[in-house]
């Protein structure tokens, strides 16, 4: 006899706003500054409330944990906008570090070996580090000796676009190397 299926519950995908902006603020006294940075000072959140109405701004809470609470008086669309915005730069200025592995034999045909050399030299002028992973099974272990050559010709033929990062020679059933863009 079968078992029957468990149901699965879907739980939505709730986005959690980072700052409690205007009537979602929940303290009872709270820090102003307002739209140039000045200190306003410590007020009722209902006075706060009335002076971001009148100035047509937002109050938004910047350090919740703050004792009180720091709030800021701005524009929170133009705000979340900027946000966005740092967080785009930040993230197409981060230099993406990833490593792309490349996997021969010790008795790799030179064709093939010189479309492997061309696809490395494309990974490491893109900024990838690049890993070149040779196995050895059964009785191949006894040309690794060969293997070590194969390798020491990539670093040679590659030297003009890639230091060696690390190399890996010391077992018998694996062998790799990795080039780092220089």
């Amino acid at each position: 006899m079968r078992r029957p299926r468990r149901k699965k519950i879907i739980k939505p995908f709730q986005k959690s706003e980072k700052y409690k902006v205007n009537n979602k603020i929940n303290a009872e006294r709270v820090r102003i500054i307002d739209s140039e940075g000045e200190q306003i000072g410590i007020q009722p959140l209902s006075d706060a409330l009335t002076l971001a109405e009148e100035s047509k701004l937002d109050l938004v809470e910047i350090a919740p944990k703050a004792s009180p609470p720091v709030c800021k008086l701005i524009d929170y669309g133009k705000f979340k906008y900027r946000q966005q915005k740092k967080q785009a730069e930040a993230k197409k200025n981060s230099a993406e570090n990833t490593l792309k592995e490349l996997k021969l034999r010790y008795c790799t045909d030179t064709g093939d070996l010189d479309t492997k050399l061309r696809h490395a030299r494309k990974f490491l002028s893109k900024g990838s580090k690049v890993k070149f992973s040779m196995r050895f099974r059964g009785r191949e272990k006894a040309f690794v000796h060969k293997g070590k050559e194969k390798l020491e010709n990539i670093v040679e033929r590659l030297s003009d676009v890639a230091d060696v990062d690390e190399l890996n020679s010391r077992s018998r059933s694996l062998m790799y190397l990795t080039l780092a863009p220089n």
